[in-house]
Parts: C-alpha cells; sequence; structure tokens
C-alpha cells in the first residue's frame, strides 16, 4: 500500500493483519538504492511480511525528483540534508507501530542505514553494501559521514554485508568499520556492488545472496 509520510515523501507499507489492534514485536525500514522505491522493493517488503511477519515500509529517497535518470540521481545525492533523510526513516518507523524497528539499507541507502544506526531509533542495522565514507561525488555539506554516526555512543548493532570487489567499500574502510565495537562485518570475496539484493543485475550472486539473506533473518530476530 502506496502512503505518504508527513515530510511529502512515498512510501510503500506492508503489514499483517492485525484486527485487535495490538502493537507487533517487530517492525522493518526499508531505505531504498539509487534507483528508489519500485517493484522490486514493493515485491521485497511483501516478502518479508509474508515470511516474518512484520509490517515493512520502505522509503522513497528521491521525493519529487523520482523521474531523475542515474546521472541526475547521482547529482542530486550531495544536495540531500541527513536532516530529511533520517528524518524520513524515523517517520518510517513511526508508521510500523512498532516500538522495536529495525533499518536496512542498500547501497546509497545502505549508507543512510549506517547513519541511522547511531540516531537511537532502530534496535538492529543491516547495510548491504553501503559506502562506509561519503563519496567524493556524494558529498555535500548537508551530508554526515556513516563512521561518525556508528562511532556514537547508544548506537544499534550493525551487520554490514560487503562485497570484497566492491569499489565503493574498499579495504581499508572495512577495516575501519570493524574496529567499532558494535559493527559486524561479512564480506564475500568474490562479490561486487549489488550482489545480492536484485536477481536481475548482472554481479547477482545467487548462493552469495542467499547466505547473506539467511544471516540477515537471523541477526534480525535476534
Amino acid at each position: 500500500m502506496r502512503g505518504t509520510l508527513p515530510s511529502g515523501t512515498a512510501y510503500e507499507c506492508t503489514g499483517p493483519p492485525n484486527p485487535e489492534g495490538r502493537q507487533l514485536e517487530r517492525g522493518l525500514v526499508i531505505a531504498p538504492d539509487i534507483f528508489g522505491l519500485r517493484p522490486l522493493f514493493d515485491d521485497m517488503c511483501a516478502r518479508f511480511t509474508d515470511e516474518q511477519g512484520w509490517p515493512v515500509v520502505a522509503v522513497e529517497p528521491f521525493p519529487g525528483e523520482e523521474n531523475l535518470d542515474m546521472e541526475g540521481r547521482r547529482a542530486a545525492v550531495a544536495r540531500k540534508t541527513d536532516e530529511r533523510q533520517l528524518g524520513d526513516l524515523v517517520a518510517a518507523a513511526d508508521v510500523t507501530g512498532c516500538a522495536r524497528v529495525a533499518i536496512m539499507g542498500f547501497c546509497m541507502g545502505g549508507m543512510y542505514a549506517f547513519k541511522a544506526a547511531g540516531i537511537g531509533r532502530f534496535d538492529r542495522a543491516v547495510s548491504f553494501y553501503g559506502m562506509i565514507r561519503v563519496p567524493e561525488e556524494f558529498q555535500g555539506p548537508g551530508q554526515g559521514e556513516p563512521l561518525e554516526y556508528l562511532a556514537r555512543d547508544g548506537g544499534c548493532p550493525t551487520l554490514a554485508i560487503l562485497g570484497g570487489q566492491d569499489h565503493f567499500t574498499p579495504p581499508e574502510d572495512v577495516d575501519a568499520l570493524r574496529a567499532l565495537p558494535n559493527v559486524e562485518a561479512v564480506v564475500y570475496p568474490e562479490g561486487e556492488h549489488g550482489f545480492v539484493h536484485d536477481p536481475s543485475r548482472p554481479t547477482h550472486r545467487a548462493d552469495d545472496a542467499a547466505d547473506a539473506w539467511a544471516r540477515v533473518i537471523e541477526f534480525l530476530n535476534s
């Protein structure tokens, strides 16, 4: 079901039947990749609801700019502010109606999942190949560094799924990530950027993806 956050940002929400209005134990917010909210994430929300019984909300990362081409999207990231992006993720957590909410992000959304892990609203964070340091092309006055958010007191446990062949997450950045006490980094040596969540991508690795999803479900259910 499509909805709109107070900021005007669109979201997709799926949830289990809850006729008694009772609070459910776990909610999940999804921060999509740079391609934005689309059927891939609609299906992902539905799958988590069907298989895990969680209310799930996926948030559009380019509100009002959904028609940008890839060049325009990459340029737009530098204009984004953490205040707006993280504010939308927190508002999406409220939509789930759950006190315990996890954040999960992919690629650019994985970068924001790292940041969201440090703000105190989420009890678990999962980042799939999220940028550990803001790439030069994404840097702007409103962009804070993921490592600084992750190092904050009160940050939540974080699982990072990474590819050993991903130029967005070089080994020195992975080492900096692993030095943080609340972060577990799992590197798939042959994985390139985007190797898990979209089977249509040429970088998809089915066996690695299956292993990564199993780790994520175990982590979120712990």
